[in-house]
């Protein structure tokens, strides 16, 4: 009853189911007992430019009507909730579901970038641009086998006039952007056959075409187009698929194969005769590692974003580089702040004390289960009160000095078995 009544209107004519994900709820319409998946958004706060992005992505997602996207129904608004009904979705991640396969094969793979472009086709055709294909955004509709492929998320499409280029600004995920935008020229509908290349790539050996740590070095990849088919995984990849790549990730946008023209591509439109149908395992076991790392990534940021009560989402947009330093910037001071003032409330609340760069296995409970977290926020308390008492503060001092000496050596001794460890097995 509370959360009917919280979320008014919605109410009215859909049923919310009590579990939830992030924003999205999943609920039934009353009336005929369809289940919908809910985004529910909290306006109170959002600022005027947010209005306009969120008025954006429902005008977009209405004019959206196609099998292989993730179909807007309903758009309700209340004072202070915004909530966008869409096509319940429950078959999970497209990445994710490939690995769980027990045969994957070239032609599978064809298959999937086949629905990719239809939904990219249709987005084009409507004068929609999406700007942020990517593996979190290709969904299945259900986890029946064959199940099709749904492109999601239209937060930062944009609407174009034709073949309009312009500057859009800077939007995107940074592994998908298109060298046109990291160049930061005019671009349009190219943007996304860019991306399309890159999750292609992947879906043939299960890595990215331009990978780094460093992301400056990473975006002077994707600007100067260094990618290659490295051997072994790329030798038994068809030279079809591979020329379908190579005219995705072309790096003038005017001569980038079109979303209709790919679709006409032969590894495509003759997929049972040109496609390989071979298992491809290693592409299995490399995607199951890039799941991983994608993962990862995420939890990380939501970790930074959510000390600071913001959307969990990586996605970049020209903004959200000076919001993301003064967040960055702001969760740093506040780190130094409750170091320096002893309070360890406050910073267990921004660092996980049961993770460590000493002893991974130990899970922060070092040297015979003492908390080093824990012990330097209670001797930072007591080294502060005994400068009120100096006469008993240099035994004071003497002791935990000594305390210290003896936690340092063990920990260094420990950092030199484990190296000696790994030295031994690299000789063996």
């Amino acid at each position: 009853e509370r959360e009917r009544s919280q979320c008014g209107v919605l109410a009215q004519s859909y049923s919310l189911f009590k579990y939830t994900f992030s924003v999205v709820r999943r609920c039934v319409k009353v009336l005929s007992g369809q289940e919908y998946a809910a985004k529910i958004i909290n306006t109170k706060k959002l600022s005027t430019r947010d209005h306009q992005k969120l008025d954006r992505e429902a005008r977009i997602c209405r004019l959206l009507k196609h099998s292989n996207i993730v179909r807007l129904h309903d758009s309700i608004s209340e004072e202070g909730h915004h909530y966008l009904i869409f096509d319940l979705v429950t078959g999970g991640e497209l990445f994710e579901d490939i690995v769980a396969r027990e045969y994957y094969s070239e032609a599978d793979a064809s298959h999937c970038i086949q629905q990719i472009l239809e939904a990219v086709l249709h987005c084009h055709q409507m004068g929609v641009v999406h700007r942020d294909l990517k593996p979190e955004n290709l969904l299945l509709a259900s986890k029946s086998k064959g199940a099709a492929v749904k492109l999601a998320d239209f937060g930062l499409a944009i609407e174009v006039e034709g073949d309009q280029q312009a500057w859009f600004g800077f939007a995107g995920t940074p592994g998908y952007l298109s060298p046109e935008v990291l160049r930061k020229d005019p671009y349009g509908k190219a943007v996304d056959l860019w991306a399309c290349g890159v999750i292609l790539y992947i879906l043939l050996v299960g890595y990215p075409p331009f990978w780094d740590e460093d992301q400056h070095r990473l975006y002077q990849q994707i600007k100067a187009g260094a990618y290659d088919f490295p051997s072994p995984e790329w030798d038994t990849v068809t030279p079809e698929a591979k020329d379908l790549i190579n005219k995705m990730l072309t790096i003038n946008p005017s001569k980038r194969i079109t979303a209709a023209e790919a679709l006409k591509h032969p590894w495509i439109s003759h997929r049972s005769t040109v496609a390989s149908c071979m298992h491809r395992q290693e592409t299995v076991e490399c995607l199951k590692k890039f799941n991983a790392r994608r993962k990862l990534k995420v939890s990380l940021y939501k970790v930074v974003r959510s000390s600071s009560g913001k959307s969990t989402n990586t996605t970049i947009e020209d903004e959200d580089t000076r919001v993301r330093k003064q967040e960055i910037i702001k969760v740093t001071e506040q780190l130094i702040e409750a170091i320096s003032n002893g309070d360890f409330e406050n910073y267990t609340k921004m660092c996980d004390p049961s993770v460590t760069a000493f002893e991974p296995e130990a899970l922060g409970n070092l040297v015979e289960g003492l908390d080093f977290h824990r012990f330097y926020f209670e001797n930072c308390k007591m080294l502060c009160a005994l400068t009120l008492f100096p006469r008993i503060a240099c035994l004071h001092l003497a002791i935990l000095t000594l305390l210290l000496t003896i936690v340092s050596l063990t920990l260094f001794l420990r950092f030199m078995k484990l190296k000696w460890l790994a030295l031994s097995k690299q000789i063996q």
